[in-house]
């Protein structure tokens, strides 16, 4: 077995970009900027008003307010900038507006009362205030987002303001995963007592959706024959593979033989780690399809694609990804053979890492009930209370 550390950069070292392509800013979300983005103006592009109100010329901050100023006129948002004529008098002005000239400051209409054509301030001074200055956020041709970035929901507002109807972005890979198994039945069916509904694939699919990746499913039947043959089409028809199940030791997990004769390079077959020893990894060269074949059971499959293929996929197509770290809220006895994911609560309160208790690798359900996986280093001694590790959460 390889430990953690080994397996995971043998997996980064298979890092793959696929090339990039435009899509309309609609279908940005979500996806791997290819190109930094410069600002095409500055930000605001003019001096923004930035509450309803009138707006005057103070001369010094020192200097008392005039009781009131005859309204010239409003100037509204989306329209030309007006000008003050008179410094004794006032234009009304809506949040969103150019900044009349000659005015320097703006009195919301909290502070006066307009009566007869005049504004009447309720206030005997006032600072240079409410003005968004042209600028003040970003001056035309500095960079707001960096290549490799993943677009938020924030991000696209930005794209938007600099004009980027279309976004290049990293193109993604191609995806299928792939369930084995005779005791595995659709998800639409009645199970028999010696079977149950598919669910890994599932968890997979919605972890690529997630990314934008639109997988396909597959099923292959515990049959040797069949495996050969379906994973033979698949291994020249995708960029990855996702498989759960048939890595373990028992007389039908077939993979390893199998991708073996299909000429895929083993980079790893088990990992000193729990859960998810079994996790087997390699390359086709000839047709450059990376292979992460998972064991079966489903808290094993989920945390080998959180760690490992969510690494793998950010340094394809971004900047890679950093987990966070997280305390632990109490003591836990060390395994000097392993490292541990182990499923954690977090504290709402001071945010600290407490295990869950569950029924192992196979309690699928107790992923409902986690915020996430806290990584505990192979190590002689115990992991004590307060100490910092890696946090996994769940997505």
């Amino acid at each position: 077995m390889i430990t953690i550390q080994e397996a995971l950069d043998l997996v980064l070292s298979q890092n793959q970009s696929y090339g990039t392509e435009e899509v309309p800013l609609t279908k940005a979300l979500g996806r791997f900027l290819a190109e930094d983005i410069f600002t095409d103006r500055d930000a605001p592009p003019f001096d923004r008003v930035m509450m309803d109100g009138i707006a005057i010329h103070l001369l010094d901050l020192q200097d008392p307010l005039n009781p009131s100023y005859p309204i010239q006129g409003i100037q509204a948002a989306g329209v030309p900038q007006m000008s003050l004529a008179d410094p004794s008098h006032c234009l009304e002005v809506m949040t969103g507006a150019i900044l009349p000239i000659n005015a320097n400051t703006i009195i919301p209409y909290e502070e006066i009362e307009i009566k007869d054509g005049h504004a009447y301030l309720q206030i005997e001074k006032a600072a240079k205030r409410f003005i968004h200055y042209q600028g003040s956020d970003s001056i035309k041709g500095q960079k707001v987002l960096e290549k490799g970035k993943q677009i938020n929901t924030g991000d696209i507002g930005i794209l938007a303001t600099v004009g980027q109807a279309k976004v290049k972005v990293a193109k993604l890979p191609k995806a299928a995963i792939i369930s084995t198994g005779d005791e595995l039945v659709d998800v639409g069916q009645n199970p028999l007592a010696h079977q149950i509904r598919k669910s890994n694939v599932y968890s997979l699919w919605a972890s690529l959706h997630q990314d934008g990746i639109q997988a396909e499913m597959h099923h292959i039947r515990d049959d040797k024959e069949a495996l050969r043959e379906k994973l033979s089409t698949l291994v020249k028809d995708f960029d990855i593979l996702l498989l759960s199940g048939g890595v373990s030791k028992g007389k039908f997990d077939h993979i390893p033989e199998i991708m073996e004769e299909l000429g895929v390079q083993k980079s790893f077959h088990r990992i000193a780690q729990r859960p998810g020893k079994p996790f087997w990894f390699g390359h086709h060269e000839t047709f450059n399809t990376k292979i992460f074949a998972y064991p079966g059971n489903p808290v094993s499959t989920y945390v080998n694609h959180l760690f490992y293929f969510k690494q793998w996929l950010y340094k394809s197509l971004g900047n890679g990804w950093t987990f966070e770290t997280k305390e632990l809220g109490e003591e836990i006895p060390s395994n000097p053979n392993l490292a541990r994911f182990i499923s954690v609560n977090l504290d709402p309160k001071n945010g600290k890492a407490f295990p869950l208790n569950h029924n192992g690798s196979g309690d699928l359900f107790s992923l409902a009930k986690t915020d996430g996986f806290l990584l505990l280093p192979q190590r002689a001694g115990d992991y004590r209370k307060g100490e910092r590790f890696s946090f996994i959460a769940i997505r």
